[in-house]
């Protein structure tokens, strides 16, 4: 029997689910034709499905969850703050969970993970001062 020679498959595992990331940012900062947003949707989707199997829970809050992306994606706090546009103090409350995500780190956060934005906006409680 002749092998497929899909040129992508459902993630089976943590080092293609990070190669496939790393594509698709590579794909989405140089989108130049209609072909290739048919690629980045197909990347897209199958990057859903693999967090959604893997990083979310009923139980879990979005501060987990972004520790938990911070750790497959190698990212620490300077990055977030990078990536937000917010200070490092901003980003630590965040983590602390002595505040809660805006709209638009919810945004912000979303389509960096290419999650949906309803994996960052469950409600959590904050440590109060």
């Amino acid at each position: 029997m002749k092998t497929s020679g899909l040129k992508y498959k459902v993630i089976k595992g943590k080092d293609q689910y990070d190669a496939y990331c790393k594509l698709l940012e590579q794909l989405v900062d140089n989108k130049v034709s209609s072909d290739i947003q048919d690629e980045i949707d197909l990347l897209t989707l199958l990057i859903e499905t693999y967090d959604a199997s893997h990083h979310t829970s009923a139980d879990s809050d979005p501060i987990k969850l972004l520790r938990s992306f911070m750790t497959d994606h190698h990212l620490k706090s300077q990055h977030i703050v990078k990536l937000l546009g917010v200070s490092k103090g901003y980003v630590s409350d965040i983590l602390n969970y002595k505040k809660g995500l805006s709209k638009e780190v919810i945004r912000k956060l979303a389509e960096h993970f290419k999650v949906r934005q309803e994996a960052f906006n469950i409600p959590y409680p904050l440590i109060q001062k």
